[in-house]
């Protein structure tokens, strides 16, 4: 297994910060799941990184919320938040790191552009899932509250996405050399 290097871990570092300064913009919506910023910045976060530090930043954040840090949303911290109605988003987003840092990687606009409506998917998906379970709604009732509004709001985050972390991607590249 090869070790991070210093440089490794003050990205990941910086990352994690960013996702927890960057969760607080946070819009409430009526169906009691806020817009947040977090479904930018964490697949922003893994294009930047690549998939495995981009998923060390995810479980950071996830890990510093679990234990009280005021790092969610709303300057909200414990496991309440990981078990609740919205903490379906909270767990899908190392696999969103995943996905997203893999095929950011292959350098290729398809893939990126595939992994990015991938990861976005899977992460409304998982927070409609855990949603209904928590608050016994139906999907169907879950997916008009905790995914049908941000369907719209995902597509420009993920679009953000794609045309800036790749142009950061290369700067950071170029300084690693």
């Amino acid at each position: 297994m090869k070790k991070m290097s210093t440089r490794d871990i003050c990205l990941i570092s910086l990352f994690v910060a960013l996702i927890a300064s960057i969760s607080q913009l946070a819009i409430p919506l009526p169906g009691g799941v806020p817009l947040t910023m977090q479904t930018f910045i964490v697949p922003f976060s893994a294009a930047i990184l690549g998939a495995k530090r981009g998923a060390i930043a995810a479980i950071v954040y996830l890990l510093l919320g679990a234990v009280g840090l005021p790092v969610f949303t709303q300057f909200g911290g414990g496991l309440g938040r990981i078990v609740g109605p919205w903490g379906g988003f909270l767990l899908s987003y190392p696999l969103m790191s995943l996905i997203v840092g893999f095929s950011a990687s292959k350098q290729k606009k398809l893939w990126f552009a595939i992994g990015l409506v991938l990861g976005s998917l899977l992460n409304l998906t998982m927070g409609m899932v855990q949603f209904a379970f928590v608050t016994e709604q139906s999907l169907e009732a879950a997916f008009l509250a905790a995914m049908a509004p941000f369907i719209f709001p995902e597509a420009i985050k993920m679009t953000l996405v794609f045309l800036t972390a790749p142009v950061l991607r290369k700067l950071l590249e170029k300084r690693k050399s």
